[in-house]
């Protein structure tokens, strides 16, 4: 059984190599001319590269090797065919973003492409087995319902991240902090014999944190480069696979604690939880659009950081907050597991507070409010301090 040290290990791998690949993959893109151009929900105005989920998956395939190669994950890739479906599966959908990427597919094709995916998951044993809602016990999924759930959760996942992926950092951020967080988790239900100790959840969890953590330098604000759908969906498919080998496998039926009682109600929950800013920016841009009766591939600019920087926020501190919101979110969702005590909702509810006071009273909100009051004289010119807003 691999321990934290070994993981960590191969996080580290995943973000190094991911580091370094990642300004090659400009260099390269910007030669074959894989950039993304300016357009009117932009309003940036210089071409960048939009491949850099490529160096992320080569981030991913190198660490998953070196993984594969090491005595500590042998019980992870011994006689275990899950390790090698996750990686063909990441292979289909990154190679589906990036051909969007370089050559725009329709909507239809990147589903396929997803569904495609889920199902090479489904064929080398990836699914999801059970799953707990809140005091409602669990229920084991059928053996013809496994490959739907799958292939609807990975649906739901990678398109909860590609939704968000509009601002510099934004989406690496996200992911990188739920996906240590559910880390953290899935490791201490594997020492609490919760999950099976070769379950490959922590190892995907923490290459989803490692090539986000090496991807992130190259992307935060300004960002020299964005990972495109490559490497959104790439993502998509990480916390999939993860958090439904973990929260779908978890014992149902085994002896609480105060820590499992809080959360182990519903296990799949947690990922929820952790990812609860793309998951509620993907639910609120399917109400939105269904209420103005627009397609639902239909892109707008009602995103959550959208209106964070309509609001006067700029680029990096619109990122800040929602990154804020999934540390607060993940803190709140491990404490009682990690402590084995009840939470305690003052600090949350404090820093919650302190977060929407700060969203909504910063001196440049109150600044925007009063300029959106006043009534303009002439044409409006733009503001030159204005960030830039990349929709990657």
């Amino acid at each position: 059984m691999p321990d934290v040290g070994s993981y960590l290990l191969i996080g580290l791998i995943a973000a190094a190599v991911t580091f370094v690949a990642t300004p090659l993959v400009g260099k390269l893109a910007r030669r074959f001319g894989w950039v993304y151009l300016p357009n009117e929900r932009t309003v940036h105005t210089e071409p960048l590269p939009d491949v850099g989920g490529l160096a992320m998956f080569i981030g991913f395939g190198v660490a998953l090797f070196v993984a594969w190669a090491m005595n500590d994950f042998e019980s992870l890739f011994a006689s275990n065919s899950e390790p090698l479906g996750v990686m063909i599966a990441a292979a289909i959908i990154f190679g589906t973003g990036f051909l969007d990427d370089v050559r725009e597919l329709s909507a239809p094709a990147k589903v396929f492409g997803t569904v495609l995916a889920g199902v090479a998951l489904v064929q080398f044993g990836v699914v999801m087995f059970a799953f707990r809602l809140p005091y409602l016990g669990g229920t084991i999924l059928a053996d013809d319902l496994q490959p739907l759930v799958t292939v609807l959760w990975l649906l739901g996942m990678s398109q909860a991240i590609n939704l968000i992926d509009g601002l510099d950092g934004l989406a690496a951020g996200v992911v990188g902090i739920g996906a240590f967080a559910f880390f953290l988790y899935s490791v201490e239900l594997t020492g609490r014999d919760v999950i099976q100790s070769n379950n490959v959840g922590p190892l995907f969890a923490i290459l989803a944190v490692g090539v986000c953590v090496g991807f992130l330098p190259h992307n935060f604000n300004p960002a020299r480069i964005m990972m495109g759908d490559g490497g959104a969906l790439l993502l998509g498919l990480l916390l999939a696979v993860s958090t439904s080998v973990v929260g779908g496998r978890a014992d149902l039926f085994g002896t609480e604690t105060i820590g499992t009682t809080y959360f182990f109600l519903a296990p799949i929950a947690i990922p929820l939880l952790i990812l609860g800013v793309p998951i509620f920016d993907t639910i609120f841009a399917i109400v939105r659009r269904a209420t103005s009766r627009s397609s639902l591939a239909t892109a707008d600019k009602g995103h959550l950081h959208h209106r964070l920087i309509n609001l006067g926020h700029g680029h990096r501190r619109s990122v800040l907050i929602l990154w804020a919101w999934t540390a607060l979110l993940s803190g709140f969702v491990l404490y009682p597991v990690l402590t084995d005590q009840n939470p305690s909702y003052l600090p949350f509810g404090m820093a919650a507070l302190a977060i929407v006071l700060y969203t909504v009273l910063h001196p440049s909100v109150l600044a925007q409010r009063r300029r959106n009051n006043t009534p303009a004289a002439g044409i409006e010119r733009p503001d030159p301090d204005q960030p830039t807003l990349f929709d990657g």
